[in-house]
């Protein structure tokens, strides 16, 4: 019972760290850094942690009980702590984009209370946003705005409700005879439905793009793909069973249940990473329900694959041999990686040799790594390619 109760003591220290500089008066708003901003995954937007113009990150935490107290992002940085019970510290100059972080509390991983929480990387943990200079197709702009409502299908294969996420375009509800294609879009390992929902900021990447009209209005659809049954693996009998309920439980569920035409050539698949994988199995091996395939970061190409290497025609049977069928049959194959993600080699290796083979692929690489910034890259310039 004793280390529960130390536990919980240190957290109660916590309770009430990054207060608002508003809170405090001149005094304290004039503490904050010279040049510093809140990111956007802020809690209190005016408090820590702090993005500095070189894009580190200034953390202050009020933790008088603790003896050592560390920031986990990247690397782990030691706070310094000043006679009130305030660690303070600086980290180095982070990439942009969306990032995991823990506070470590003489030794143990918890969320900030200051930032917001993210279900990633199989667990709970706070984020912090760094911004893209010049990027801005995932900010909210003044357009028309569409809407993510969050639902849940039977899955006679689980015996459970499972959820989804869904996206419907601006106008959805104006027409009601309007019909839309589809876009089912998946999480990465470690992840779920909330994942482009919430991390991969589908509705304003979306919203953004239909109304510069370089998107057709459509339904997006984000299932939690981690079923629990089955053996798994990287492979086409590991993704039988997702398979099964995405063709027989949610795309039936979906065009029951909401204006969705209903047609191979009105249905896309794409996903980042496992999700990436689970596009290219099913995805192509679908060709008579989907028409477009998106595969962001898979691993298939390289990782997970590097003791045998990537073989294409005995993972996709016909997709080198019979690369006309293929084409005949997709109207966009589009792959993508970052360019500093360790796939990145492997997956040009792969998409060369499948466009020798005759097989007609769109391909992008971003100055990411294996992170959402890439996945929303990667989302903003599938999704235009679509339904057209």
């Amino acid at each position: 019972m004793k280390t529960p109760k130390i536990l919980w003591i240190t957290l109660l220290s916590l309770c009430g760290a990054f207060p608002s500089a508003a809170q405090f008066g001149p005094r304290a708003q004039a503490s904050l850094p010279e040049g510093s901003v809140a990111p956007e995954t802020n809690i209190n937007q005016n408090g820590y942690p702090r993005i500095m113009p070189d894009l580190s990150v200034v953390f202050r935490v009020n933790a008088p009980q603790a003896q050592r107290v560390q920031i986990s992002l990247g690397k782990t940085y030691t706070l310094s702590k000043d006679e009130n019970g305030t660690w303070t510290g600086k980290t180095d100059p982070q990439v942009p984009g969306f990032h995991y972080y823990s506070l470590v509390v003489d030794g143990v991983d918890v969320s900030d209370p200051a930032s917001e929480s993210f279900y990633g990387c199989s667990r709970v943990s706070s984020a912090i946003e760094i911004p893209e200079a010049g990027c801005d197709f995932y900010t909210i702009k003044d357009v028309p705005h569409g809407y993510t409502l969050s639902t849940s299908y039977y899955s006679e294969q689980t015996k459970s409700w499972r959820p989804l996420n869904i996206y419907l375009p601006p106008g959805y509800n104006t027409d009601s005879n309007k019909k839309y294609p589809v876009m089912y879009i998946h999480h990465g390992g470690g992840e779920d439905h909330r994942g482009w929902a919430e991390q991969g900021k589908t509705a304003i990447i979306m919203d953004n793009l239909i109304a510069k009209g370089e998107a057709v209005p459509m339904i997006v659809v984000m299932p939690n793909s981690n079923l629990g049954i089955g053996g798994g693996g990287y492979n086409m009998q590991g993704m039988q069973p997702y398979k099964t309920e995405l063709t027989e439980a949610i795309i039936p569920f979906v065009e029951k249940n909401f204006r969705a035409i209903q047609d191979r050539k009105s249905r896309a698949m794409c996903g980042l990473s496992m999700g990436g994988g689970q596009a290219f199995y099913i995805g192509l091996s679908s060709t008579d329900i989907f028409a477009d395939v998106g595969i962001f970061s898979s691993g298939l190409f390289g990782g997970i694959r590097e003791a045998s290497g990537f073989d294409a025609e005995r993972e996709m049977p016909g997709l080198l041999s019979d690369s006309k069928r293929f084409n005949e049959k997709l109207d966009v194959l589009f792959i993508s990686c970052g360019d500093d993600d360790p796939r990145i080699e492997p997956t040009k290796a792969a998409v060369e040799k499948m466009r020798a083979a005759g097989l007609e692929i769109k391909f992008a690489s971003y100055p990411s790594d294996h992170e959402w910034q890439t996945w929303r890259k990667s989302l903003h310039d599938f999704a235009p390619l679509l339904f057209k």
